[in-house]
C-alpha cells in the first residue's frame, strides 16, 4: 500500500515543499527512511515506531520504505516525524488517503507519542500557502506562530492519536493555550533619561534610528558607549506588521522564538567579541541564521570592535552593503535578510586613554589599533561619534530627554521617507538607491561645491559621498524640511570624518 503525505523542508529562512511517500509490502520486517536525510531524519525510525506503538496503533510487520522527495533536496531535522507517521498510518488505512491529500503536517514525535514544536513553523506554514495547501497540522505549541499566516487552517495537536483523530474527522484542533508576549530584548524598559550629558551622541543615535544609519561610538572606557547603544532600541520606531512577520520567520528558522506568535519588538543582538564569521552572518554544513540576520529590522551591537577578529569583520561588507547575505553550501544557496542598524563601540587605543596624560601606547600601538577596523569596513559607516567623559556637573544633574521624545521625532522622520518614497521597497532613507537619492536629494550651488571639496580632497569615497548625502536626507527630515540645504550637509560631513567642516574643505 503506498500513501504520500505533504510536508515542508527549510532552505535558509524558506521552506520547500517534501512529499512524504510511505510504502509497505510484505517482506521480512525492516523500516528504510530514504532521500538524503541527516542522522535526526534517519534517526525518526525508532521515533515514529515508538510513537505509534505507544499512542495504540500497531507497527506494521511488513517491509516499510520511507521517500523524501525531492530525494536531491536535502533534509534536516527532526520535523518530519509527524509526516511519516501520518504516511504510515495512511499506508495501513488508518487514516484515509483523502484525509492527508490537501494537508501539510510538520512536528516532531516523543516516543510517548506527544508533538513537540520545532523551528521555521511560520516560514514552513507561508510555504504551505504559497503551494495552495488548505489546512496545516501542527504541535499545539506552535499553533499561535502558525495562525499568523492568512488563508491556512491550522490543525493543533498535542498528540499523534489527537492527530489521527482530526485527520479522520473525529476530533476538531485543539485551542493554544494563551500565551504571554515573548522577553523583550535587552533594551527593554532602558531609557535614554538615565543618559548625563552626551547630547551629541544623542543626536547621533536619534539621526541613527529616524534614517537607519550605522554608527561607531569611540571613547575612553566607562564613557558611557555601551549604554548608549542599548539605548538605541528605545527610540526607534514601532514594528509594522512585515517588519514583525520577517523577524519571527527569521527567530523561529534559527530556534531562538519558539511558540510565542508574533514579535513585538525590534531585536537587539551583542554577541561577543569571540564569536566566528559564521557565528556572526550565519552557515554551517546545513546553514542557519547568525547574529546579522537574528537582527534583521533591529540593532547589531559589537561592543570593544577592535577585539574581533579580522576576518569576523570583514564577513559583514555584505551584509551591510546589501542588506542581505546569500550562503552557498555543497552548491545549495541559502538567503538570509541582514537589514540592521549596526552600532560598534572601540576604544580609541588598547589602553583606551589616547590624547591623554594616562595613555601609555606607542606610535605602532596606536597604527595596529586602527587597523583592526579595515577602510572598507569604516567606509560603511555613517557617523563616526566621539563619547567623552560628562563632567561632574552634568553626572549630579537631573535626567536627560526621555526615550519617548526622541521617539516621536524619529517617527515623524520616519513618516516623512515614507511619504516621500510612496510605498516603494526602502524603508528608511539608508536604504535608498542611487537613483532615489538622486531623486530626493537636489543640492544648491554652495551645497554641491561644498561637498565637492570634501570629495576632490580626498576625504570621501564614492560610496562616502553617496552616504553623506543619505545622512545629511535624514538630518533635513529632523528638522522638518523638504529640502537639503548647506546646514545639513556640513552637518552629515561633520559626523563622518569626526569633525566640523568649513567653508575651506
Amino acid at each position: 500500500m503506498l500513501a504520500r503525505v505533504s510536508t515542508f523542508s527549510l532552505r535558509g529562512v524558506d521552506a520547500l515543499r517534501v512529499t512524504v511517500e510511505v510504502d509497505i509490502r510484505p517482506g521480512l520486517p525492516t523500516f528504510t527512511i530514504v532521500g538524503l536525510g541527516d542522522t535526526a531524519v534517519r534517526e525518526a525510525r525508532e521515533r515514529v515506531r515508538a510513537a505509534l506503538e505507544n499512542s495504540g496503533f500497531a507497527f506494521p510487520q511488513r517491509r516499510v520504505v520511507v521517500n523524501l522527495a525531492p530525494a536531491h533536496l536535502r533534509k534536516v531535522g527532526a520535523g518530519f516525524d509527524l509526516a511519516i507517521a501520518c504516511g504510515v498510518l495512511a499506508a495501513m488505512d488508518h487514516l484515509p488517503a483523502i484525509a492527508v491529500e490537501h494537508v501539510a503536517v510538520v512536528g516532531e514525535l516523543s516516543l510517548g507519542g506527544e508533538l513537540r514544536a520545532g523551528r521555521g513553523t511560520l516560514a514552513i506554514v507561508e510555504g504551505a500557502a504559497r503551494e495552495q495547501i488548505e489546512r496545516v497540522v501542527v504541535p499545539l505549541d506552535s499553533a499561535a506562530e502558525a495562525a499568523l499566516v492568512p488563508g491556512v487552517e491550522v490543525l493543533a495537536a498535542s498528540t499523534l492519536a489527537r492527530v489521527a483523530e482530526i485527520l479522520t474527522g473525529d476530533a476538531a484542533g485543539e485551542t493554544p493555550p494563551p500565551r504571554e508576549d515573548p522577553a523583550r530584548p535587552a533594551g527593554d524598559g532602558i531609557d535614554l533619561a538615565d543618559v548625563r550629558g552626551h547630547g551629541g551622541p544623542i543626536r547621533a543615535l536619534a539621526i541613527a534610528a529616524a534614517g537607519g544609519h550605522n554608527l561607531l561610538l569611540s571613547g575612553p572606557p566607562g564613557t558611557g558607549k555601551t549604554m548608549l547603544a542599548r539605548r538605541l532600541p528605545s527610540i526607534l520606531p514601532s514594528l509594522t506588521l512585515d517588519e514583525a512577520l520577517a523577524i519571527t520567520r527569521i527567530h523561529s528558522v534559527a530556534g531562538v522564538h519558539l511558540g510565542h506568535g508574533l514579535v513585538r519588538e525590534r531585536p537587539f543582538r551583542a554577541p561577543h567579541h569571540t564569536i566566528s564569521p559564521s557565528g556572526l552572518v550565519g552557515g554551517g554544513a546545513s546553514p542557519v541564521p547568525g547574529e546579522a540576520s537574528l537582527a534583521h529590522n533591529g540593532v547589531l551591537f559589537l561592543d570593544e570592535v577592535s577585539e574581533f577578529s579580522r576576518g569576523t569583520l570583514e564577513s559583514l561588507r555584505q551584509p551591510l552593503e546589501d542588506g542581505r547575505l546569500v550562503v552557498v553550501r555543497g552548491q545549495r544557496a541559502a538567503l538570509f535578510p541582514t537589514r540592521f542598524i549596526l552600532v560598534a563601540a572601540t576604544n580609541p587605543c588598547p589602553c583606551g586613554y589616547a590624547g591623554t596624560p594616562r595613555c601609555r601606547c606607542t606610535d605602532a600601538d596606536h597604527a595596529r589599533h586602527r587597523r583592526k577596523i579595515s577602510g572598507p569596513l569604516l567606509d560603511r559607516i555613517d557617523l563616526l561619534v566621539d563619547v567623552q567623559r560628562p563632567s561632574a556637573e552634568e553626572l549630579a544633574a537631573g535626567g536627560g530627554t526621555p526615550s519617548h521624545i526622541v521617539r516621536d521625532d524619529v517617527e515623524r522622520a520616519r513618516g516623512r521617507q515614507r511619504s516621500r518614497l510612496d510605498g516603494r521597497a526602502p524603508s528608511c532613507n539608508a536604504e535608498m538607491t542611487p537613483a532615489l537619492v538622486r531623486e530626493h536629494v537636489r543640492l544648491d550651488s554652495a551645497t554641491a561645491a561644498l561637498l565637492h571639496r570634501a570629495y576632490d580632497a580626498g576625504r570621501l569615497s564614492a560610496r562616502g559621498r553617496h552616504r553623506v548625502l543619505k545622512v545629511a536626507r535624514t538630518i533635513a527630515d529632523l528638522a522638518d524640511s523638504d529640502d537639503v540645504a548647506l546646514e545639513h550637509v556640513r552637518a552629515a560631513l561633520g559626523w563622518r570624518l569626526e569633525e566640523a567642516l568649513d567653508g575651506t574643505v
